[in-house]
């Protein structure tokens, strides 16, 4: 697009898109060329046309899949699609109840799942809050109100103290100190002033620009503005965000490969042994009754339920400690965490500014929490902190900026407030640094200053000794990462000057205070767990390196000799370095980080095969917490934009109960696995009775109806699976290393357990239970038991018994599946109250299919003499003796 030179339209970008001109760290005359811009403002009419051209100030907008297609997705999970095969085959089998039912699970679970997602996507709508509805800018050379979109490149805004930056701009005139915290993560507020430049600069520390939703906490000036919406450092962030594709969690991914391999397994085992029945001289119709059997008994129709339903469970746990978790799948993913990539603002630390360490010219430097309350040597330094303040300590209705209130606090601890009547305020200026107020007490008025001591020192009537002192106490205090400010005082005769500069002379120096924002009291003891669970710590901040490491190594994050690596040195690495580095053993300290960088360090990461939790509070963190495997943002101190990016946010901002949730994760994958063993053993004693009808060729009966394995699967297995969900986590759980990435939810030592202990005996118990009843009956192999023969009525009873020793054999696997490695009785027999109910209920229910007539009817059962209960009775605790002495076996090989 070519312009004419006299024309007023900058050549910018096309029409609707919002972009800078060029690199605005360019001379500010050139950037006024470049926009065709005054310090007048725009007219009004240049505006409405550069308003059509480049589009309203609003960050990008991404339509996401419809809400059909989303709910689509949750209806053909592999899980989902076995719910439906099992619905099918239920029909086929003749038990339409049981298909509805089935269904119902089924759509029960897609509208859970479709629920959660669409509540857990809201990042870009979070972001809009940065942009204040309203601003003041210059046109036709006056301050009018406008709406913040309808700013546009070239406005002159006017900055003032309280003000939401509605636009990316430099300074014209005046000054500013403006709070980055939102952009870089840097607690402390930053000064920019008009006139300077730095072309090396990065560009959120260019020395005279401002950003898109931060805010003035002092001073005033006008700016140019040089991008909107988009083009703005938030509105790249929203960019970078959208781009950031979640990943399945790591159960998500195990779940869906177990489940199409027992689709397989199923479908394979059903068309195998179909043609294995035909040739075992079965007829047509029964062997499809012993194909469709197969199939139901290795479809786990509860499986799906079970898990969500567990991990629901989880959500709500967490939810109680102060967790709010989003996604239900991340209740795993923080089990399976091997790396926590931790902001320091609002996240180690409290982002509440505090006095930590001072100096006077009388005491060497010292903590301020070793000083008693009272001390005479920093009595004239905390009047000068209580006098030149504009803040007010009021408990929850204190107002005033951290910094001075931080200085406040400090001021009352040592002194008392006086009463004092204020004559002048020479208010904080951030080109000066420093802020100064006059007081008449009782006796005399008084200068009191504060400010950076490179501004107060020069002030300071000192010998060059003197000086020299005080300087290299600044540059200890700042080495630590504390934000050092000078204070000082001189007493003033009668007549007050009305010049600053008259005011602000010949003081006394009262010393020099460090300032921190401090760790949080619990972050240390959770770090230390964190390494117990070998679980390793990085810090990946926007602040300053000396404050970042001060903070880590004060909460036992790395120690003296740890890498810590500023954004400029990350940028120079190669992919190759940063793997080396992180390879390492140790942590890092990543300061001056940028959104991009913090992305690709979490990339980094998880190439490595580690699982990545990402904590942050600001807008910068938003991409970074998306593309983790785990998102965690702060809720109290965290913006808008942090939380709905995450996956989890903390309601107390503690660091520790990131700590108590990861915990919780375990225990959710523990649970998950110690069901789906409660499950997978089941099937063997499903599958044998079919096998031994097809082998026998048909010459022992079916042990075992479709009914009533259907039966066993929707009914008696699903309370108890259920209760093992809510299982309490076994000993020692924080204190072994994290799964591996790869690690399936199915490992070999569970299919031996399921398939080879616990499973086998089952299945020897329920046989043993059916033919006990065949053979005082009379029954030979062969022998006719149709309806209507002599043995019609025992081979129901043999049918319903071993219906009722599977279920018996449940209780004892449900109280196996419990621990995985420690004896039932370290974890204690009767700690699990939900799964107690869910026995009784299982018996319950047993019953009603046994002895009821309707029931009996339906499920083809027939009443239990007491011979067979006495029998059934004996099988729980010999299913439980069983896993039991596996387990003994396993502990003694391990110790030895």
């Amino acid at each position: 697009m070519k312009i004419s030179e006299d024309h007023t339209t900058p050549a910018i970008a096309a029409p609707g898109v919002s972009a800078p001109v060029r690199d605005p760290r360019e001379g500010m005359q050139a950037l006024l060329r470049d926009l065709r811009a005054r310090p007048s403002g725009l007219s009004v009419e240049e505006a409405v046309r550069r308003r059509a051209q480049y589009g309203p100030n609003a960050l990008p907008e991404k339509r996401g899949a419809g809400w059909a297609s989303a709910l689509v997705r949750q209806l053909i999970h592999p899980l989902a699609l076995l719910l439906w095969g099992a619905a099918v085959l239920a029909w086929l089998s003749g038990t339409p109840p049981l298909a509805v039912a089935i269904v119902a699970v089924v759509l029960l679970n897609a509208a859970l799942a479709f629920w959660q997602e669409q509540q857990a996507e809201r990042s870009v709508e979070a972001l809009a809050a940065f942009l204040p509805p309203q601003a003041h800018v210059l046109r036709d050379g006056h301050r009018v109100e406008v709406d913040a979109v309808e700013i546009v490149p070239g406005d002159v805004i006017l900055v003032d103290e309280g003000a939401t930056i509605p636009a990316d701009a430099r300074l014209l005139d005046g000054a500013v100190e403006v709070d980055m915290s939102a952009l870089t993560g840097e607690s402390v507020p930053v000064v920019r002033t008009a006139g300077e430049s730095d072309p090396d600069a990065q560009l959120l520390h260019v020395p005279d620009a401002v950003f898109r939703g931060t805010q003035c906490t002092g001073g005033g000036g006008r700016a140019v503005v040089f991008a909107t919406g988009s083009a703005t450092e938030i509105g790249r962030i929203a960019t970078l965000s959208q781009g950031v594709e979640r990943k399945d969690s790591p159960l998500e991914q195990q779940v869906r490969k177990v489940a199409w391999l027992i689709a397989a397994v199923a479908i394979g085992v059903g068309v195998a042994f179909l043609p294995l029945g035909l040739l075992a001289g079965l007829s047509l119709s029964a062997a499809l009754v012993f194909a469709v059997g197969l199939l139901v008994a290795n479809v786990p129709e509860g499986l799906l339920p079970t898990i969500t339903l567990a991990l629901a469970v989880g959500v709500r746990s967490l939810a109680r400690a102060g967790a709010v978790v989003k996604r239900l799948s991340a209740v795993e993913t923080l089990g399976s965490t091997t790396v926590i990539c931790t902001d320091k603002t609002g996240t180690l630390t409290a982002n509440r500014m505090q006095v930590h360490q001072l100096w006077t010219p009388h005491v060497d430097i010292r903590t301020a929490s070793e000083i008693p309350p009272g001390d005479g040597h920093v009595a004239a330094l905390a009047e000068v902190l209580g006098r030149c303040t504009e803040a007010t300590l009021d408990g929850d209705h204190s107002t005033g900026d951290p910094t001075e209130l931080a200085l406040l606090r400090f001021a009352r601890t040592h002194v008392p407030a006086r009463g004092a009547l204020r004559i002048a305020v020479h208010r904080f200026d951030p080109r000066l640094r420093r802020m100064s107020t006059i007081d008449r007490g009782t006796e005399r008025r008084e200068v009191s200053c504060k400010g950076a001591p490179e501004s107060v020192l020069p002030l300071c009537r000192l010998t060059a000794a003197e000086r020299a002192t005080a300087e290299s106490v600044v540059a200890q205090l700042a080495g630590r990462g504390l934000r050092v400010l000078a204070v000082a005082r001189r007493p003033l005769g009668a007549t007050v000057p009305a010049d600053r500069d008259a005011v602000e002379r010949d003081l006394i120096l009262c010393g020099l205070v460090g300032l921190l924002d401090p760790a949080r009291p619990s972050v240390a003891p959770a770090v230390e767990t964190c390494h117990g669970a070998g679980i390793r710590v990085h810090v990946v901040t926007g602040d300053n390196p000396l404050t970042g490491a001060a903070i880590a190594r004060s909460v036992g994050i790395g120690d003296d000799d740890s890498a810590v690596v500023t954004g400029d040195v990350l940028a120079a690495m190669s992919d190759e370095e940063l793997a080396d580095l992180l390879q390492a053993d140790g942590e890092v300290v990543f300061a001056r980080a940028t959104p991009e960088e913090k992305l690709r360090i979490a990339d980094a990461l998880s190439r490595r095969g580690e699982v990545v939790a990402m904590t942050g509070d600001g807008v910068n963190d938003a991409p970074a917490l998306r593309r983790a495997d785990i998102g965690i943002a702060m809720g109290a101190s965290g913006t808008d934009v942090a939380r709905e990016a995450a996956t989890m946010v903390l309601t107390d901002d503690d660091f520790a109960t990131i700590v108590r949730a990861v915990e919780a994760g375990r225990r959710v994958y523990d649970n998950v696995r110690k069901f789906i063993l409660y499950i997978f053993a089941h099937a063997v004693p499903e599958i044998v009775p079919f096998l031994l009808f097809a082998l026998s060729g048909g010459a022992i009966p079916l042990p075992l109806t479709v009914l009533q394995i259907l039966a066993i699967d929707l009914g008696t297995e699903t309370l108890p699976a259920l209760a093992l969900g809510r299982e309490p986590a076994e000993p020692g759980l924080m204190d072994r290393p994290p799964r591996r990435r790869k690690e399936g939810v199915v490992t070999r030592r569970m299919l031996i357990r399921a398939w080879a202990v616990l499973g086998p005996v089952s299945a020897a118990l329920a046989l043993l239970a059916f033919f006990s009843v065949l053979w005082r009956a009379g029954w030979t192999p062969g022998a006719e038991t149709g309806a209507g023969s002599p043995l019609h009525s025992a081979y129901l009873e043999a049918t319903t018994a071993t219906f009722a020793a599977i279920v018996a054999c449940q209780i004892g696997t449900a109280f196996a599946s419990r621990t995985e490695r420690v004896s039932l009785f370290t974890a204690g027999l009767f700690t699990n109250r939900l799964l107690l109910i869910g026995i009784v209920f299982e018996v319950v229910f047993t019953a009603a299919l046994v002895y009821l007539p309707p029931l009996q009817s339906v499920f083809g059962t027939a009443p239990l003499d007491g011979w067979t209960l006495a029998l059934l009775c004996t099988f729980p605790p010999i299913v439980w003796g069983a896993d039991e002495l596996y387990r003994w076996v396993g502990r003694v090989r391990a110790r030895g």
